[in-house]
């Protein structure tokens, strides 16, 4: 049987971080963050990793964990995270996953495997070069000719799927539309209960969202790029390029003044607030609760109770 987990999810700023310490504290639970950016070390700024005082006593799992030269994909998170959440259930606690990452989120409760390939091999530079020097045009009509399926559903602009497309028809001889399939057929690994946290005013989010992004800036986010910078980190590396951290990079530059950036920032997290509820929107297993003018985490843990409770997580 799966084990029972609590998924936290939502957009930026929601109060993610804050409902899942109250959920931990009240199931005897440890949180586990399902953020792309919150693995990094020395990115606790920009990122809102959550502090000492907001983790509360609580055990975090998966912050910090990654230098920011590193890069990490879906596949490599779900591989470090599964142990973590089963030793989490081996010890009878209850993992409440944390996150707006949607795909981590989505890729660890399933945990179904990824299609081979990688992004370093030699397929894939081949593939590369190939677009550098003949465009996209080229390769959509060669994964056309092997996955007509994969071919119809990805956007001609969206080159770095098409590659990934025909990377993993060739290093496995199997279609990424005949593997999600596969993948699509098997049971889930976790019985999630998923909990949902959203404004029901979008300009209440907005407004959020910007308070959030004047703190960083007021926090230090200039400074903690860099020291990023100081300790060798190039300029190109995945972590720079976080919603945040590109844009202050500019300041340093001198290509952006402070203001520049901070309206960039907002405008930037605000999109992705959007990115994040439309992905999220899809699963019809989430529960949402919707804040009003303010956050009302008392209620959200009362409401969240009952859900977890009905859904026998005691």
């Amino acid at each position: 049987m799966a084990g029972k987990i609590v998924c936290v999810v939502g957009p930026t700023a929601c109060g993610k971080t804050t409902l899942g310490v109250l959920l931990a504290k009240r199931f005897r639970g440890e949180v586990v963050s399902a953020d792309s950016m919150q693995i990094y070390r020395g990115m606790t700024v920009g990122t809102a990793a959550p502090t000492e005082e907001e983790m509360d006593g609580v055990p975090h799992h998966m912050v910090a964990v990654a230098d920011p030269e590193e890069q990490w994909s879906a596949a490599r998170y779900v591989q470090e995270a599964v142990p973590v959440v089963d030793g989490i259930l081996a010890r009878g606690r209850l993992p409440v996953v944390v996150g707006g990452t949607g795909l981590w989120v989505d890729a660890l409760v399933q945990g179904r495997g990824f299609a081979a390939g990688c992004a370093g091999g030699a397929v894939r530079r081949e593939l590369e070069e190939r677009l550098a020097a003949e465009g996209i045009a080229p390769l959509l009509e060669e994964l056309r000719q092997v996955d007509p399926a994969a071919a119809q559903r990805l956007h001609p602009a969206d080159g770095k799927r098409i590659l990934r497309a025909l990377e993993v028809w060739r290093e496995t001889g199997k279609t990424i539309t005949v593997h999600n399939e596969e993948t699509r057929a098997l049971p889930p690994r976790y019985d999630a209960v998923w909990i949902g946290l959203q404004f029901r005013d979008r300009g209440d989010m907005k407004a959020l969202i910007d308070q959030r992004v004047d703190r960083m800036a007021a926090a230090g986010l200039t400074e903690e790029v860099r020291s990023l910078l100081s300790r060798g980190l190039p300029r190109n590396a995945t972590a720079l390029q976080a919603i945040g951290y590109k844009e202050f990079l500019g300041v340093l530059e001198g290509t952006a003044t402070e203001a520049e950036a901070l309206e960039e920032v907002k405008l930037r997290s605000r999109q992705y607030a959007k990115r994040q509820l439309t992905w999220l929107r899809r699963n019809p297993a989430v529960h949402w609760i919707f804040w009003e003018k303010d956050r009302d985490f008392a209620r959200a843990l009362q409401v969240s109770t009952g859900i977890l409770s009905a859904a026998g997580v005691s």
